[in-house]
């Protein structure tokens, strides 16, 4: 469990391994930072969020919880190359939208001395970079941890004990099946929508025009184009069936209009807005 004495390290200081930082310096906890760009590492010391960092993986060797805020292949890589350095008893954890590809890889390789517990902060925004880090960003949002039979019970409390430091709003815990799947739907085909959306035809020439809808609905088009595609490639079975299901239901709706079934169109509505209802309340 984490105390005043645990040495924390935070490899990858963008968006999310910024914000880790910035919400750990909060709760009044020191942290490391690594970074391969020297900036990020100075704009972190500047900011107060890490009370050391460098370019070098070395600053990592006596950690006792190692955050890696990389993208998958990033992240297998670094600890390939790297895990050399950390000692016996050090406790890994991620931030990757994917988990049973990275959870396979890891464990593939990682020496038994060190422990990895797959976690997924459920937060984010538009923009990359630690510029843009924010700690507020984990108030209203769900932190995911990802065990297997290969971690202790002591590593899923320690994630716990992390996402309550960093105050995320909810705690869940699923199996790398049961995460991947749900991500398909909730999260990497609600991207693929908005993307859609803007490539379907040359929509600048509306922005004069557009409601709300269009704009909340692209929100999230302003996209990673270095991490999506590879969060896509590594989750494609669940998320070209829900890409499929998807196409199925449009084609349904435009066949009701084409035939005029106004009655099944209230239907569909109506079990929409129930299910909104039902989402708003959980939410």
């Amino acid at each position: 469990m984490i105390d005043g004495n645990t040495v924390i390290t935070i490899v990858g200081l963008g968006l999310l391994g910024g914000s880790y930082a910035q919400a750990f310096a909060n709760a009044g906890y020191g942290v490391r930072g690594i970074d391969i760009e020297e900036e990020a590492v100075s704009y972190a010391k500047e900011k107060g969020w890490i009370t050391e960092g460098s370019t070098n993986a070395g600053l990592a060797a006596d950690t006792d919880i190692l955050i890696c805020a990389l993208y998958p292949h990033v992240f297998v890589s670094w600890m390939k190359e790297n895990q050399k350095l950390l000692k016996p008893g050090t406790l890994i954890t991620d931030v990757t939208g994917v988990k049973r590809s990275v959870v396979s890889q890891i464990a593939s390789f990682l020496r038994p001395d060190l422990e990895f517990i797959a976690c997924h902060p459920m937060a984010g925004r538009e923009y990359k970079g630690i510029r843009y880090a924010d700690a507020s960003l984990f108030a209203k949002a769900n932190f995911i941890i990802v065990p297997t039979e290969h971690n202790t019970e002591e590593a899923v409390r320690t994630a716990e004990q992390i996402a309550q430091i960093l105050k995320f709003k909810k705690i869940s815990t699923l199996t790398p099946q049961q995460h991947d799947e749900m991500i398909a739907f909730l999260s990497q085909l609600t991207h693929i929508v908005a993307v859609s959306l803007m490539n379907v035809k040359d929509n600048t020439h509306l922005a004069d025009f557009t409601g709300d809808s269009f704009r909340d609905l692209t929100r999230i088009a302003r996209i990673n184009e270095e991490m999506w595609p590879e969060l896509f490639m590594l989750n494609e079975d669940y998320l070209t069936a829900e890409i499929e299901a998807l196409a199925a239901e449009l084609l349904k709706f435009g066949e009701l209009i084409r035939t005029g079934n106004t009655e099944e169109m209230k239907r569909l509505l109506i079990q929409s807005t129930e299910r909104r209802k039902a989402f708003e309340g959980q939410s």
